[in-house]
Formats: C-alpha cells, sequence, structure tokens
C-alpha cells in the first residue's frame, strides 16, 4: 500500500474509533435536539424522555442523561427524571475518577484530532453539573424525601467551589496564544453575557438551597446561602426582604445594616402562609458555528468554533394574577448568561485543539502531496481537503433542556385555595397557616407546567 491510501485509511479507522458519536460529528447537537423541545409544547411530550434514554450508553451518554431527566422532570415524573439523572452523576464521577488512559479514551483522542471536538466523550460545563444536582435535590422534594433533597443541595454548594478551582487548574495549562478571532470572541461574548463574569456562581442554584434549607428548619444555612445569591445578584427585591427576614429572626449584627438599605421585613399574620414561587422561562440558545478558512503549506485549512448569536433580548418579569393584588416576579439567573460565560472559559483550551487538529491536518496533507503521484495522487489529495472540509465542525453540544432565565417571588397570604394565573396558564394552590406553599412553574414557550407542594 503506498503513502496516500494509507493516510486514507487512516481516516477510516478515525470514523470507526468515534463509534457512537458519529450522529455529534455529522449532525449537529441542535438539530437532534429540536423535536425534543417541539414535543414538549404540545400534548405528547411523555414518551420523550425515553427516546433519549435510549442513547445513555452512547458516547455522549452523560449529556443525553441530563436531557431524559430534564424532560422527565418537566413532564412532572420526578421518579423516572432521578433515576436518569443519578445516571449522569455517575458519568460526571467516572470522569473524576478516571486514573488511567483507557483504549477508548486513546481512540477518542486520536479521532478528535482527525475529526472535530465531537469525537470527544461530553462531560458538561461547571454550570451543567452544578444545575444537576440542584435539579436532582427538587426531584427529591417533590417525592417525598426532604434529607435526599438535602444532600444535593449541599453536593450542589460543594461544587460552586470545586468546579471553579478545576477550570482555573487547567486553565493554567493552557498556553496563551494570540489569535484575533479568539480574542475577539472572547470579548463579545463578555460582552453578551453582561454581568455574569462566572459561569461557576448560579444565583438560582444557592436561592434554591437557600430556601429547601429554610423550609426544612436550617435557617443559619438558608441566610448563608442568599448572602451567597445575593452577591451575584444583589437588585432581587424578594433576595434583600430573605436577608432582612432572616437576620432579624436569627439576631444576626446585619440586621440594622439591612434594614437600613432594603427596609424592615413584615411578619406573617397568625392565619397566613407563605408563597414561594419559582418560575423558569423559555430554553437556554442554541450554540452556532463560526468558520474560519485560512491556508497553511497552500493547502486550504477550515476552523469551526462554537459561538452564540448576538441577540440576547431582555425576557419580561412574569406576572401573576389571582392572589388579590398582582404578583410581579423578579429575576434571579440568567442561565443563557452562564451558558455564554462557559463557552468564553473554555475557548482558550479549545484553540489549542484546533492548532493541533490543523497541523496533524496539514501534515496528511503535505504527506499525499509528498508521496503521491499522477491521477492517483491528484485524487487524494482531493479527497483531503474534501475531507477536511466535511470533518471539521464546531462543537454545539450542551444541555439545550434548560431554562432561559429563572425568576422568584414571594408573598404571605391569608390561608385559603387560589387560582393562579400566568400568561394563559392557570393552576390551583392551597395556602395553609404557619407553612409554606412553594410552586415551581416551568415555562417552555407555549405550556407552563405547576408543580406545588406544602412544608
Amino acid at each position: 500500500m503506498t503513502r496516500a491510501p494509507l493516510l486514507l485509511a487512516s481516516f477510516s479507522l478515525a470514523l470507526c474509533l468515534c463509534g457512537c458519536a458519529a450522529n455529534s460529528i455529522f449532525i449537529n447537537y441542535p438539530a437532534q435536539l429540536t423535536s425534543v423541545k417541539q414535543r414538549l409544547n404540545g400534548a405528547d411530550s411523555q414518551a420523550v424522555a425515553a427516546r433519549l434514554a435510549d442513547k445513555i450508553p452512547g458516547q455522549d451518554g452523560l449529556l443525553y442523561a441530563q436531557e431524559a431527566g430534564r424532560v422527565a422532570q418537566i413532564n412532572g415524573d420526578f421518579g423516572a427524571s432521578k433515576d436518569y439523572y443519578q445516571q449522569a452523576v455517575a458519568a460526571y464521577q467516572a470522569f473524576d475518577d478516571k486514573a488511567k488512559i483507557s483504549l477508548s479514551a486513546i481512540g477518542a483522542t486520536g479521532s478528535s484530532l482527525l475529526l472535530n471536538d465531537n469525537a470527544i466523550p461530553y462531560r458538561g460545563p461547571g454550570y451543567e453539573r452544578i444545575m444537576l444536582h440542584q435539579y436532582q435535590a427538587l426531584n427529591y422534594l417533590f417525592s417525598g424525601d426532604p434529607q435526599g433533597a438535602l444532600v444535593e443541595v449541599r453536593r450542589s454548594n460543594e461544587l460552586q467551589s470545586s468546579e471553579q478551582a478545576r477550570y482555573q487548574a487547567s486553565q493554567a495549562s493552557v498556553q496563551a496564544m494570540a489569535n484575533g478571532t479568539i480574542d475577539a470572541e472572547v470579548s463579545r461574548l463578555g460582552q453578551a453575557a453582561g454581568t455574569v463574569t462566572s459561569s461557576f456562581l448560579n444565583a438560582y442554584s444557592y436561592y434554591t438551597t437557600g430556601v429547601l434549607h429554610e423550609l426544612l428548619g436550617e435557617a443559619n444555612d438558608a441566610f448563608i446561602d442568599y448572602r451567597k445569591a445575593a452577591q451575584i445578584t444583589p437588585d432581587n427585591p424578594y433576595l434583600q426582604q430573605d436577608l432582612v427576614r432572616l437576620a432579624k429572626q436569627l439576631q444576626m449584627p446585619q440586621y440594622e445594616e439591612f434594614k437600613r438599605r432594603w427596609g424592615d421585613a413584615s411578619p406573617p399574620g397568625p392565619q397566613q402562609g407563605q408563597l414561594i414561587m419559582m418560575l423558569e422561562r423559555g430554553f437556554v440558545p442554541e450554540k452556532q458555528s463560526l468558520t474560519v478558512p485560512f491556508t497553511l503549506h497552500g493547502n486550504w485549512q477550515t476552523v469551526s468554533l462554537a459561538t452564540y448569536l448576538p441577540n440576547r433580548t431582555p425576557v419580561a418579569p412574569a406576572r401573576v394574577q389571582g392572589l388579590g393584588s398582582v404578583l410581579k416576579l423578579a429575576p434571579i439567573a440568567n442561565i443563557d448568561a452562564l451558558a455564554i460565560t462557559a463557552l468564553k472559559e473554555s475557548l482558550p483550551a479549545a484553540l489549542v485543539r484546533q492548532v493541533a487538529r490543523v497541523y496533524a491536518k496539514s501534515e496528511m496533507n503535505r504527506q499525499v502531496d509528498k508521496h503521491g503521484n499522477g491521477t492517483g495522487g491528484d485524487i487524494a489529495g482531493i479527497a483531503m481537503q474534501l475531507f477536511n472540509i466535511v470533518t471539521e465542525q464546531a462543537d454545539r453540544r450542551s444541555w439545550l433542556t434548560l431554562p432561559r432565565q429563572a425568576q422568584l417571588a414571594r408573598r404571605f397570604l391569608d390561608a385559603g385555595n387560589y387560582d393562579l394565573s400566568l400568561d394563559n396558564a392557570r393552576a390551583q394552590i392551597a395556602v395553609q397557616p404557619g407553612r409554606s406553599t412553594l410552586v415551581w412553574a416551568i415555562d417552555t414557550g407555549n405550556v407552563t407546567r405547576f408543580y406545588t407542594i406544602i412544608i
């Protein structure tokens, strides 16, 4: 076998090594999830999670486990969601515990060098892992296991710091490279993310853990988590009142300062209960592809990077009717901004892989030109360049059934039954004296689902 056919044969081997990842290599991941999100806005969404679960044994199993868990959760099947999420948790732990490079890992690394980053097994960014445990905690809570929920919220809090440390350690090993396209993208993504400076600090996760601590009688822990949330999202009025209320209840030295800044907290009446409402709206945006063509050693090469389009429009605060006066919710976290920031944080490492890939492909082109002769060599050279163009696809994978934004509100209400109205959706809730009614609303665009628990 001559050198050129040998090189072309190696491309076929690379395709085999990537195995089950072929879908993400040649069919971008957002396209695969389009029908899933569409069905979540219809009446026939119950079977969607099971279809996603069929892909969990594959290369992107962690991602599909997260998606299946979220779809089941949106549909109110908290038991199935818990099982799917546990598979995702196990996959993350396998990444953490892996001490040796297995044959499959060698295959993934080798094929990604020839193909694209979609051949690398999916390991979600830190903010996805944090939200996984936050959502698992809600699964436990709505399944009637508050102690299981506490375990998960503590794990979520631990990850907010450990994932940040892991990211910083990984970035220390990435050599900085001068690249105008990358620098421009980092700057643009930073502007698109607004005030969000770290994808690992999620006010919605901290607030959820604070709510669960408070509902389960751990006021001190709740105060700590609310303060962390307030450091990230300082302008949320309900969060401010939570801090005033708990500082007063716990006789904290910060009470006077908080009261001066945000006003005093009014206590509930003897026949009142508390409504806590958390609303999730929309879906996080999909990654898009940015392709940069250039020549190297006389051959055309392309580099494909993931990016987000610069069209983040504000999400209007929701207004709930049916409580006497209108209850206006306030944003606690923009999950889309966390996703954009996570991409910005990952670009330097992605550039290192892109450069290695470009040089590997360029060297193969040179070998084809060097050893090719006559028509066979010309065909091999053309095939090489076509192969490079077809396989250079941006890695657009991400957890796409996450919400775009989370909002919240609290209010003390007289005991009784209420008919809530949010946009065109309605729900009946009960408020009991001295107890808290937690309403979790999930708006996927055309459908809003309500889940309620009284604690």
